[in-house]
């Protein structure tokens, strides 16, 4: 009996300085897509910046991009109106632009850059982002929200109410899952992040652990990672973001990858 091959989309980030060079490291190392953060400082601003930035997406082709908005304190639910107006507008924007460059992902955070989720307001969040699903959805823009290695959206039964009540789309952060208190503390495991709504877990974000003042950690070996990269395998999640922003970790990270995914699809064909 022929079992498929599970080969996911291996992504990279947009770590280095222009996007022509982003587009030539992705060929020579066998990327199949861009991970484009945003970044808030040269984001276009005029129509024109915003015709000159579509065009220059659209020499990653035929890389397929998806898009990250890793914007530190700018939250959809927040107390004071005019800041929720303010993140508001920004994603709506956003998701016209990623419309234009003819995108189809984008990933949010709640509480990013924040020490605590005292300043957000659970409903409005909910409401906020709810809207920004449906908005997204008249632009053909899938709205996903990463879970954090804290905050709401570090605790599964939180995140799964978030996910629920919004409408939204599910990016797995790994790492976040593997260095948040929820998990450390066994009162969860990493499957409870996707296990009620597997179907919706669009993007993953694939690294070891996350550490403070040091980040995103590499695997050292395929074990570190292994279960987790198994649970994406079984539920389908087939865009996998390597995101490490330093070329030689993130190819020592790729080569454990691929190294996983030659072992489970050598055990899957002798099955």
């Amino acid at each position: 009996m022929f079992t498929a091959i599970f080969k996911p989309k291996l992504a990279m980030c947009n770590f280095l300085s222009n996007t022509k060079e982003v587009g030539e490291f992705a060929h020579i190392h066998g990327f199949n897509g861009i991970d484009y953060s945003f970044n808030l400082e040269n984001l276009p601003r005029t129509p024109s910046q915003e015709s000159k930035w579509v065009k220059e997406i659209a020499t990653l082709q035929p890389l397929e991009v998806r898009y990250h908005c890793p914007f530190e304190r700018m939250d959809l639910g927040h107390d004071d109106p005019m800041k929720a107006q303010e993140a508001d507008i920004l994603f709506r924007r956003i998701i016209r632009l990623i419309s234009k460059a003819g995108g189809g992902y984008v990933t949010i955070h709640i509480g990013l850059g924040h020490n605590s989720t005292e300043p957000l307001s659970w409903e409005t969040t909910i409401e906020k982002m709810r809207r920004l699903v449906n908005y997204g959805r008249t632009m053909r823009v899938k709205v996903c929200l990463e879970n954090l290695a804290w905050g709401w959206t570090s605790k599964p039964n939180l995140f799964e109410k978030l996910i629920r009540r919004s409408g939204a789309h599910v990016t797995l952060d790994i790492g976040h899952a593997h260095a948040c208190e929820s998990v450390q503390s066994q009162q969860y495991d990493i499957e409870d992040f996707v296990s009620p709504h597997s179907e919706k877990v669009c993007n993953a974000h694939i690294y070891h652990t996350e550490i403070p003042e040091l980040g995103h950690v590499t695997p050292e070996k395929r074990e570190d990672i292994e279960d987790r990269l198994s649970l994406l395998k079984d539920i389908g999640c087939e865009w996998w973001v390597i995101e490490i922003r330093e070329a030689g970790e993130l190819l020592k990270a790729r080569k454990i990858v691929d190294e996983y995914l030659a072992s489970a699809n050598t055990i899957r064909m002798h099955n």
